[in-house]
């Protein structure tokens, strides 16, 4: 993986740049979209690719490695062929969903044991373990394992847990450079700096991440619970030191005007759920701000989705007829939002990198937070 830094913009740490994998290449900023299982939620890979204009997506180790299973990824050469999906993917270590859907699970020096969230199975993964496992899906960009600490984490459990989260990195880099892919590609592996929301960690941690010289980096453990300015701050706390010439990850977040600020500090990357989840719920992102489509005041709007700028789904679709599919609990209904609010998210970024290389990023910024946290 490549990465080339083209501008940075005036009176602000973000960034435009440009990553380059076997799968294609990735104009950064960049939002991913969520594709826990090997897909994204109501959306098929046409849709992600001509109306999200999608350019990398997730698919999650954990997740993965319980259903399908290995056995079947590699039979089918990878997730890429399986999924068929010909652009980027990068898969997270699993360790979030270890530590919040395993009710059942301990921490070791050798690991992390848990119980499967499907049938109850015991497994663990080693940071050796997770790196072989993401080999066998084919991502083009891999994490470490690592341990996610709530957000409200006392400062002796942080520590001890970035600790924990630091030797397992060691492990883990090691296997990855001893070991190669199986598909022919280049993957490379991504380190996640911890700390919770304590400065002193977080440096720790970053400086920890920067000493590795690996092609890229992640910042974890963010939106779980903490203050929203803590969240902003760790991430300045971090920025500062991560390597300038290596693209910065910002795992799980987040709603748009978080995405905006994390840009904002220097940020290359995101990933969240929350526009399908929550479009999957009535919930529409748009430029001129957030509508809930179970609202009544839509049942007699018969104007479209989006009535200026970009069309991110057909015009056709009004917001009295959308309205109408989701109070029936019509399946479509899901997957034109889940698309509507993807393909906001990406010409949000779009638009971001766009003001980046012209020199007015802090202005637009304002004006655009301000939009998208609007109640229609």
């Amino acid at each position: 993986m490549d990465f080339q830094l083209l501008a940075t913009a005036e009176g602000s740490n973000a960034r435009a740049g440009l990553i380059t994998t076997d799968h294609g290449v990735i104009e950064t900023p960049i939002f991913m979209p969520v594709g826990t299982l090997g897909s994204v939620k109501a959306v098929h890979q046409r849709e992600l690719r001509d109306d999200v204009k999608a350019q990398i997506i997730l698919g999650n180790t954990y997740h993965l490695y319980l259903r399908p299973g290995i056995e079947i990824l590699e039979k089918a050469g990878g997730l890429h062929k399986f999924n068929g999906w010909e652009r980027p993917i990068l898969t997270d270590s699993g360790g979030f969903q270890v530590f919040s859907l395993s009710a059942n699970r301990k921490l070791t020096e050798e690991g992390a044991h848990f119980r499967s969230h499907i049938d109850g199975s015991k497994h663990l993964f080693t940071p050796e373990r997770v790196v072989d496992i993401q080999r066998s899906i084919g991502a083009d960009i891999m994490m470490a394992l690592d341990e996610c600490p709530p957000g409200t984490a006392d400062f002796d459990y942080a520590k001890k847990s970035l600790r924990l989260t630091q030797r397992w990195l060691e492990r883990g880099w090691k296997h990855f450079n001893e070991t190669e892919g199986k598909y022919g590609y280049r993957q490379a592996f991504f380190p996640i700096v911890q700390g919770v929301v304590y400065p002193e960690l977080r440096r720790d941690a970053a400086r920890h991440v920067a000493d590795l010289g690996a092609e890229g980096n992640a910042i974890g453990g963010l939106a779980v619970g903490e203050p929203v300015e803590k969240m902003y701050e760790m991430i300045e706390v971090v920025n500062e030191i991560l390597p300038a010439d290596r693209p910065r990850y910002l795992m799980g977040v987040g709603t748009p005007a978080n995405i905006l600020e994390a840009i904002d500090r220097g940020v290359d990357m995101m990933d969240c759920v929350m526009p399908t989840r929550n479009g999957r719920n009535g919930m529409l992102f748009t430029r001129h701000g957030i509508m809930n489509m179970r609202n009544k005041k839509w049942a007699d709007d018969f104007s479209p989705l989006q009535e200026d700028g970009p069309a991110y789904v057909d015009q056709v679709y009004t917001k009295a007829y959308l309205r109408h599919l989701f109070i029936a609990d019509e399946i479509l209904a899901m997957q034109i939002a889940s698309i509507h609010n993807l393909a906001f998210y990406l010409w949000l970024v779009g638009e971001a990198r766009r003001h980046i290389l012209a020199g007015d990023f802090k202005s637009w910024k304002t004006e655009m937070t301000e939009c998208v946290t609007r109640r229609l």
